[in-house]
């Protein structure tokens, strides 16, 4: 096997959302980056596609997360100026759901801490301003202003292009099978040989445990299925009509929906309820029961949507046991630092999750609070 020594600041493990951002961040700054990557950036294979990914200010979760969340906003903004992509659509989003429910009462909080625009709207409200919902007894809805869609897909593949623009080296198609602790840092073996770097950071997504077996990170990957609906009348659908929407359930539960970006169908999505599984031996194909719940959605909670399932995709979540992500460091190998995991939130902070990585790589800067460190 071949060696290839370098002077390469950070190697790279996995160009998903978490480690493309983080390249062009890391890049940005001034570092040298080798970037490895199983598939090309901006494939189906992992979790950072789908056509859309929510991007919402007002964070049900926790008031605690809506500066990041702010700042990557400002991040999202950069990537597009300087790749020419169309990455961030703001639409507004409605949270909808019982009053005191989960979702309703922790977009509120965030809201009134962080001054966020927002309003309230009871049923009646609802219907005159979104007819396509249809509002349960007892339910309400808050709209935030910050909020709106992003492109997973052409966000990847836009970061990696500015990292590689910015002088990182990519190496695709390339398969990662460990990392070993070295005299000067770290060696990467790879299906393409071994490279040397002074630091590595494994954002590998649901394949992070694989890489990192011995650490026993508390992470799950999860079985996703997301469905696009036919309606009836697109232009009811179209951004300027219907914003992004997260919807918790009577039972507790939450689906999700973004407007049409084909002219005829809307993405919906069931979050959370999948099963366990093993990102190498995932089951991709579509099943009856993986669509149905999304269908059911429709046909009791939104009008002009058909029962028409367009499309089906398969993703995953990697998910630690409060939702939160991990930043971690390999005591084994101590130029080793593990960033996960989206826990099926994460996308839109990737550019912050990539700014502060690259505080805490190059200048060693504490992660916030809210963030697991280990």
């Amino acid at each position: 096997m071949t060696s290839n020594r370098s002077t390469v600041d950070v190697a790279i493990v996995g160009l998903g959302a978490m480690g493309a951002l983080s390249a062009w961040r890391l890049a940005a700054r001034g570092a040298k980056v080798i970037a490895f990557e199983r598939y090309r950036p901006g494939h189906d294979r992992g979790s950072s596609h789908g056509d859309t990914r929510i991007f919402r200010t007002a964070y049900f979760e926790s008031p605690d997360y809506v500066p990041l969340v702010q700042r990557a906003h400002v991040l999202w903004r950069q990537l597009e100026e300087e790749s020419g992509a169309d990455l961030l659509t703001l639409t507004g989003g409605l949270a909808i759901g019982p009053r005191d429910g989960e979702l309703v009462s922790g977009v509120l909080a965030s809201a009134q801490q962080n001054e966020l625009p927002h309003r309230m709207l009871d049923a009646s409200e609802m219907s005159q301003a979104y007819p396509q919902h249809r509002l349960d007894h007892g339910d309400v809805a808050v709209f935030e202003n910050e909020a709106g869609f992003l492109r997973p897909e052409r966000a990847v593949s836009a970061a990696a292009a500015r990292a590689e623009a910015l002088g990182a080296r990519l190496m695709t198609e390339t398969q990662v099978t460990s990392i070993e602790a070295s005299r000067s840092g770290v060696v990467v073996l790879t299906s393409r040989g071994r490279f040397e770097a002074e630091q590595a950071l494994i954002t590998a997504g649901a394949w992070t445990s694989k890489l990192a077996r011995h650490l026993h990170l508390p992470l799950n990957v999860e079985r996703q299925v997301m469905g696009w609906l036919a309606v009836t009348d697109p232009a009811r659908f179209a951004p300027q009509q219907f914003p992004v929407f997260i919807r918790e359930t009577e039972h507790g539960r939450f689906r999700y929906g973004f407007p049409t970006t084909d002219g005829r169908t809307i993405k919906l999505g069931v979050h959370h309820e999948g099963g366990e599984t093993d990102p190498d031996s995932i089951d991709r194909e579509i099943h009856d029961a993986d669509v149905k719940p999304v269908r059911d959605f429709a046909r009791d909670n939104l009008l002009g949507v058909t029962g028409d399932m367009v499309d089906a995709r398969v993703c995953m979540y990697t998910n630690t046991p409060d939702e939160r992500f991990i930043v971690a460091r390999d005591a084994s190998v101590p130029g080793v630092t593990i960033l996960s995991a989206c826990s099926g939130h994460g996308f839109k902070f990737a550019p912050v999750m990539g700014e502060l990585i690259t505080g805490a790589l190059l200048d060693d800067r504490a992660v916030p609070a809210i963030i697991h460190s280990a």
